[in-house]
């Protein structure tokens, strides 16, 4: 599955990608004019009457005795879509997983665990209230499928230039982020002192 991602969003096959930009473009650019229950009525109404008409076809080939008139779709029906209990119990473990680990996350930066983790989503969060006030939801995500179907290639055609400037902007993150850690006290920044005077009392 991760491959398969990976090959549309790096333009592997330039018409499955195409077709799947194209698709995904037209669909939110609608969502901007129309209400998503009128999309969403348009897009399965198109999508019933392609089948539809697939399925007369094959039955007006049959009539004039050009075809043996059997569901084109019959592949797809034949799929066994049932899952086994093993399956199932996966499937529930890792839907578990991952909500006990945001939960763990939510609980990490909302009751203050880590002070400095706390103040960048605050920051975050202060950010996004000016972004919030020039895009809504729907542009952002718009901009976000973009960027999907640009900056991956992008980056493995420029990746050499990329990481240069990525490692410099991540130094000066570090140097910045060791700097409010050591003007914030409890942080994290006094257990060295506090671990080194415990080894030499034990050493004495």
């Amino acid at each position: 599955m991760g491959s398969k991602v990976a090959d549309l969003l790096y333009w592997k096959d330039t018409r499955t990608s195409g077709a799947v930009f194209t698709g995904l473009m037209a669909s939110l650019l609608c969502l901007l004019h129309f209400s998503i229950v009128s999309v969403a009525a348009h897009l399965a109404l198109l999508g019933l009457c392609a089948t539809i008409s697939l399925r007369v076809y094959r039955k007006v080939l049959q009539a004039v005795h050009r075809g043996d008139g059997t569901n084109p779709f019959q592949a797809y029906l034949d799929m066994d879509l049932t899952l086994t209990r093993e399956q199932t119990e996966l499937l529930s473990q890792q839907i578990a997983s991952h909500v006990v680990s945001t939960a763990t996350q939510l609980r990490h930066f909302f009751l203050v665990e880590d002070l400095v983790d706390s103040l960048k989503l605050a920051l975050l969060f202060y950010i996004l209230t000016f972004v919030g006030a020039i895009f809504n939801g729907l542009t952002l995500v718009i901009l976000g499928v973009v960027a999907l179907f640009t900056v991956p290639l992008l980056y493995r055609q420029h990746q050499a230039q990329i990481d240069q400037y990525v490692g410099l902007v991540t130094n000066q993150l570090s140097h910045i982020k060791a700097k409010i850690r050591a003007k914030i006290p409890g942080t994290g920044t006094l257990a060295p002192t506090a671990s080194v005077s415990g080894s030499k009392a034990k050493a004495e």
